[in-house]
């Protein structure tokens, strides 16, 4: 059995499967890209709910394991060499288990190059500026008299979700026939923004054609129905 007693996030959220992964998170649009890609590949995995609502992401236990107290994060018993891995980053997570399958990631190095760079688009774009287009439009930002930043990233989202929308022409996924890892990295991004920050038609969403039938396609898909829901808030 393995020992993850050198992790003091373990102390904190015990592993009664110490054998699996273990998934610390919370069910955002960072943290289901996790829950969802485990649930794809079908890994034996533990979720642990870090509620974010009450700050436990900056306990001494969670920061020992990303000390940037953001979910969400992993301890993998069984890592490269066999030996435990803890990781954070979403996006990085999501390209270790690519990686540790062999799936959600074309076999094809220029393709998975081409996938990877998609990845790293939701995570230096569109995660920020649809986070911050939330904040100013559907959060305490809205009471800000200035309408500029509000304006600057309706504007910014809207761009994003036109860059989105060439590249879904013609394709029924971010890298064509093939679901990876991308699909995963935006899919709950997209959902995010359209229902949660309420901003709809505030990026004319519904005047697209190509990302609006690829974010349904996604959410039908049942391991995103059950990672969207993962780990359950406590």
């Amino acid at each position: 059995m393995p020992d993850l007693s050198a992790f003091p996030i373990t102390a904190r959220w015990p592993a009664r499967h110490p054998d699996r992964l273990q998934l610390y998170s919370w069910p955002t649009p960072n943290g289901v890209k996790v829950s969802i890609a485990l649930e794809e590949l079908g890994l034996p995995y533990e979720p642990h709910a870090v509620n974010i609502g009450r700050d436990e992401t900056w306990t001494p236990e969670f920061l020992s394991l990303n000390p940037n107290g953001k979910i969400p994060a992993i301890v993998d018993p069984d890592g490269p060499g066999g030996r435990p891995l803890g990781l954070f980053e979403s996006g990085a997570i999501l390209l270790y288990l690519a990686q540790k399958t062999g799936r959600l990631l074309p076999a094809d190095p220029a393709a998975a190059y081409e996938t990877t760079q998609w990845v790293f688009f939701q995570m230096a774009a569109v995660g920020p500026m649809f986070g911050q287009l939330g904040y100013f439009h559907k959060f305490a930002g809205r009471e800000i008299d200035d309408k500029r930043p509000l304006g600057r990233y309706r504007d910014e989202s809207k761009r994003l979700l036109g860059v989105l929308e060439a590249r879904l022409a013609g394709r029924d996924w971010i890298m064509g026939e093939d679901y990876t890892i991308a699909d995963i990295a935006l899919l709950g991004w997209v959902r995010n923004l359209i229902g949660f920050y309420e901003a709809r038609d505030l990026v004319g969403f519904d005047d697209l054609a190509h990302v609006p039938a690829w974010l349904e396609r996604g959410l039908a898909r049942p391991a995103v129905q059950r990672g969207l829901e993962i780990p359950a808030r406590s």
